[in-house]
């Protein structure tokens, strides 16, 4: 399996070292091009941008986003907008679990498609 992952902080980047172990394939971003750099050395194929990240997968797509509560909200509307119905947001900030359930309901609307919380 493909995966998207944005978000390489601390935890982002365990979780993207522990799916590479898994045997999945990972696409991963982060503004941070030194931790691009780092990941990609790991196994992962870096991406310079959200947009590159979801070029670089097959439809359907799943798309991870592990980044700080205060970043969650640009980054989702960013990625839902490059996505399509029947892709997968997968939201593992620790954003208060309303704002999860207001962004669900605001992508589902937008997209047809399907957000889980990790």
């Amino acid at each position: 399996m493909k995966i998207g992952y944005i978000g390489l902080g601390k935890m982002g980047s365990g979780m993207v070292s522990r799916l590479l172990e898994k045997g999945y394939e990972v696409v991963a971003f982060d503004p941070n091009a030194e931790a691009v750099k780092k990941i990609s050395a790991g196994g992962a194929k870096g991406a310079d941008s959200i947009a590159e990240l979801v070029s670089l997968l097959p439809a359907p797509r799943t798309v991870w986003v592990m980044v700080p509560h205060q970043a969650v909200e640009g980054v989702l509307v960013e990625a839902a907008s490059l996505l399509a119905s029947g892709d997968t947001i997968i939201e593992g900030g620790n954003s208060p679990y309303k704002e999860s359930i207001r962004r669900r309901r605001r992508l589902k609307l937008k997209t047809s498609g399907f957000w889980t919380r990790a």
